[in-house]
């Protein structure tokens, strides 16, 4: 029996001991342990039922670091009870592959099944990876490949074809703190059996500033209890300024779901909206900092630049999307550089509020008032019997008098719009 509680041979492979890093100690012993990736793991998802079956076909993990991608290899053989090999690809070369695969030949010829497992399989070159396909065709070995780079954009087609694909996403703020739970607690392979007591606000910190990345979390959990001195009772604490300093990074009061999230996108606003482009990027730098999703903070740029620019700057609104577009497509932290482009040039733009209020007044009136008919000679005449009834009679085609004519828009004369000064 193993590590793993499970018969699996897992030779191929170094296995934790005392002296390994707690990140690598805490690696799930099993599906059960495992922490995170609902999407393809929870109950009755795709993976999870074939993991459990024990019916593994060859796999493609990708993601970013620290998500899980090789804790779930080792949880997938260890169910499979399958040999595995372990190799990267940033360091192996034709020979070492070679050597994996004639050995996996062997020992299926005894009946026993080999789990390759690849990690940066990016880094193989083609020649590398089409050494792969026979093996893999012919299920000498069991391919689980991994990556942080788009496999479709880096791995063969051909492997692509004879692979299930699953992308692991970067784990929540909840996940990570289940994660550190656990190894606080762990007797075994974490810190259970010392006199240790870690603060809320240091957890939370340590959980949010990982960026959803485990190993990280758990490296600076470690650092944090190994540094603190016991007290005279032998009693270790950690503060948030120790999870701080381990971390190497700062703790900003921004709640996600409390005051000062509201009170900070509020005074990030009210900063473009009053010409301020210093404050409005302290506060944008503020939230990205602490962590706030891209997204939200360019949608409320797209919201000022049209309620509170618009028709004074129409390039503020069309900016503002491009922002948020952007900030989509390339991620943190480049996103930062439009983000801050979109809020200075929405701050720095003439402001009016015409178009908000425009369209408020006229909601209004079709929410209290009776709703106006449209004229007849702006009806649609197109449809059948439309004209017989009279639709589209008297239209003046406003390009027929050089642009713009007078005529009846609007049954009874309304004023929505009052352009700004």
């Amino acid at each position: 029996m193993d590590l793993f509680g499970e018969d699996p041979d897992l030779s191929g492979v170094r296995q934790p001991d005392s002296a390994s890093p707690l990140a690598f100690r805490m690696f799930p012993r099993n599906i059960e342990e495992y922490v995170g990736q609902e999407h393809i793991l929870g109950e009755g998802k795709l993976l999870r039922r074939a993991v459990e079956a024990g019916r593994i076909s060859s796999l493609i993990f990708y993601g970013p670091p620290g998500t899980g991608k090789t804790a779930l290899a080792r949880v997938i053989a260890s169910k499979s009870k399958a040999h595995l090999e372990w190799l990267n690809a940033a360091t192996a070369g034709l020979d070492d592959l070679r050597k994996a695969i004639k050995s996996a030949r062997g020992r299926r010829e005894k009946g026993v099944r080999t789990i390759l497992f690849l990690d940066e399989i990016h880094r193989f070159n083609k020649l590398q990876q089409d050494a792969l396909l026979p093996d893999v065709e012919e299920g000498n070995v069991i391919l689980i490949a991994a990556t942080v780079e788009n496999p479709f954009f880096y791995v063969n087609s051909a492997l692509i074809s004879r692979s299930q694909i699953f992308e692991l996403k970067p784990l929540s703020t909840e996940d990570i703190l289940k994660i550190l739970g656990k190894a606080l607690k762990d007797g075994e392979r974490g810190f259970g059996k010392l006199n240790l007591s870690v603060d809320d606000d240091a957890l939370k910190h340590l959980a949010k500033i990982c960026d959803g990345d485990a190993r990280k979390a758990l490296s600076a959990l470690e650092i944090a209890v190994l540094t603190t001195l016991p007290d005279d009772r032998g009693a270790i604490r950690v503060t948030l300024a120790i999870a701080e300093d381990s971390i190497q990074k700062k703790a900003v009061v921004y709640d996600k779901d409390g005051d000062q999230h509201y009170d900070t996108i509020s005074a990030f606003i009210k900063s473009m909206r009053g010409s301020d482009p210093d404050a409005a990027v302290y506060y944008l730098a503020k939230m990205l900092y602490a962590g706030e999703d891209p997204r939200f903070i360019a949608r409320r740029i797209v919201i000022c630049a049209s309620e509170d620019v618009g028709d004074a700057d129409p390039m503020a609104l069309v900016l503002a999307v491009s922002a948020l577009r952007a900030a989509e497509f390339v991620g943190m932290p480049e996103a930062r550089i439009p983000l801050a482009q979109a809020a200075i040039y929405t701050a720095n733009a003439p402001k009016s509020n015409a178009c908000y209020e425009a369209i408020d007044a006229a909601l209004e009136d079709i929410k209290n008032e009776q709703t106006m008919e449209v004229p007849e000679h702006l009806k649609d005449s197109h449809y059948k019997g439309a004209k017989e009834l009279g639709h589209g009679e008297g239209y003046k085609y406003p390009h027929s008098y050089g642009g713009h004519v007078e005529q009846e828009y609007l049954k009874d004369k309304k004023t929505y719009y009052r352009r700004s000064k």
